[in-house]
Formats: structure tokens, C-alpha cells, sequence
């Protein structure tokens, strides 16, 4: 991307072609390839894309048959009232239809923090999307814990039609017991996750509160305790009741470094590992 700018970039993601996708904050989507001096507009969507703080274009999904179909999805903010969208559009690979779109999820926001964001398309085709536990602080709602609330959750949807989306029949609640769309439950804020190439295993940075991060490798069912728990501590308590949930793989406290973003496992140069 050396020579190119961009405004508030919340990620960037390659097709098979190799073709860069890059998302804006405010609302819009460019698109380059190696040795292009410019980038060119792909998806412009300012106008109905609430952004700011933590909110606006937040994640980007390309279908399994992008390359044939050119179909993708993105998680915005939206206002009055607000809420996070998950909207389909078409595309030729270098410009959408931005008449396309087609909401698909819409989950309301209680406040303007902790939003998640994240979409990918796991190995067994169906879209997984990170939602943040609704925001304030300390999840006043208690939403992480609530299997009836699609916030402080990864949700997995069946997208084929990309009009409309179906619950999988293998989902740890499709029966029951809880909302059908939840595939793991006890998240404060899981910004950033992705699929491990080799192995599909789901690897997940989940944004602590005020004293730990967290790395979690994500399961059908599993319930990663927020916010009984931060990070493997009890939160705001000295002792919690911790049967049932799944600890971090990897935890830091806010003295060794910020916010934690991420979750690719590099198989790849061993310099870089």
C-alpha cells in the first residue's frame, strides 16, 4: 500500500485475484492492486453510515463465490435508532451496486461503544459476526451472559441467499435454550477474529475492560465469561463462580500494552511467527 492514503482505516482484505479491498471508517470502501498509484472508490455508503468513536464501517466479508458472483457483506452503524447492520451488496470485483444492498441483520445498539465488527466466512461456508457486548462499561445489561441477546456474542448465519439468512441446524441453540444465531457467548468486544487456514480453528482478540485482553480459541458453545470474568480474573469481585467457562489461551494486562487486535495464525515465514 506504500503511496496510497486512506481515511480512518478499519481494515484491509485481498481477494483471491489479489485485488485490495481497504475500509474506511466514514463509510466507503476503495480498491487498488500492487503498483497502483491511486486507489478507486468500490463502495461509498457515507451517507447512511453512522461513524465515529467506535462506530461506523466496521468489517467486510467476501461470499465463497465472490470471484463468480461478486457478492460480499459489511457491518456498519447506523442512526435514529442505533443500530449495527449487516448488509449484502453485488459487485463486478472493482465497483458494488450500491443499489444492491440487501440488510440481512439488524441488532439495536444501547450505546455507542463496543460494537464488535468483525465478519469472515469460516471453512464451513457460514458467516461468523463478532458483536460487542452493547457498550457503557462493565456490560450494565448484562448481555454477555444473556443467551436470549445477540450483543457479547459470535453469531453464525447461513447467508446462501443473500436476501435473507437461516439459523444452522448444528448451532449450540438452534433447538433451544437460547438464540439461535449464537455460536459462542461471554464476549466483551471481539473487534478482531479469523479462521486458522490450516486447521479452521477460530482464533479471537477479545478487548478487556479495565486491567486484562484475552485470546481465545473460539468453540461451538463456549461461554468465555465475560463479565464474570476479565481475562482469566474474576471481574470486580474476588471470587466469581467460573463452572462452565472457557479461559483465554493468552492474557496481558493494560501495563504491557493496549487494546488487542488481531487473531491470524502465520504458518508462513518463520521471521515473522
Amino acid at each position: 500500500m506504500s503511496g496510497l492514503a486512506f481515511n480512518q482505516m478499519t481494515g484491509a482484505f485481498q481477494a483471491p485475484d489479489g485485488r485490495w479491498y481497504v475500509l474506511e471508517q466514514v463509510g466507503r470502501i476503495r480498491t487498488f492492486r500492487e503498483g497502483d498509484a491511486t486507489a478507486t472508490v468500490f463502495l461509498d455508503i457515507r451517507d447512511h453510515v453512522v461513524s465515529g468513536g467506535e462506530l461506523g464501517l466496521l468489517g467486510f466479508a467476501m461470499a465463497p463465490d465472490f470471484a463468480q458472483t461478486g457478492v460480499f457483506f459489511v457491518d456498519y452503524t447506523r442512526g435514529n435508532p442505533l443500530r449495527t447492520e449487516i448488509a449484502s451488496f453485488t459487485s463486478n470485483g472493482v465497483v458494488a451496486d450500491k443499489a444492491s444492498e440487501v440488510v440481512v441483520v439488524e441488532i439495536a445498539q444501547p450505546y455507542e461503544n463496543h460494537n464488535g465488527g468483525q465478519l469472515a466466512f469460516g471453512p464451513d461456508g457460514f458467516l461468523y459476526i463478532g458483536m460487542g457486548d452493547g457498550g457503557s462499561g462493565g456490560d450494565p445489561q448484562r448481555n454477555g451472559q444473556n443467551r436470549n441477546a445477540l450483543l457479547g456474542k459470535v453469531l453464525r448465519i447461513d447467508v446462501s441467499d443473500r436476501t435473507r439468512y437461516r439459523v444452522p441446524v448444528d448451532n449450540p441453540f438452534a433447538s433451544g435454550g437460547g438464540r439461535g444465531e449464537i455460536w459462542a457467548l461471554g464476549l466483551r468486544n471481539p473487534w478482531r477474529f479469523s479462521f486458522d487456514t490450516e486447521t479452521g480453528a477460530l482464533w479471537l482478540a477479545d478487548v478487556g475492560q479495565d486491567a486484562y485482553e484475552e485470546i481465545d480459541l473460539v468453540t461451538r458453545g463456549g461461554n468465555y465469561g465475560w463479565n464474570v470474568m476479565e481475562g482469566m480474573h474474576c471481574y470486580n469481585a474476588s471470587s466469581c463462580a467460573t463452572a462452565g467457562l472457557a479461559l483465554p489461551l493468552v492474557e496481558y494486562p493494560h501495563t504491557l500494552g493496549c487494546s488487542v487486535t488481531g487473531g491470524f495464525v502465520n504458518r508462513g515465514a518463520t521471521e515473522l511467527r
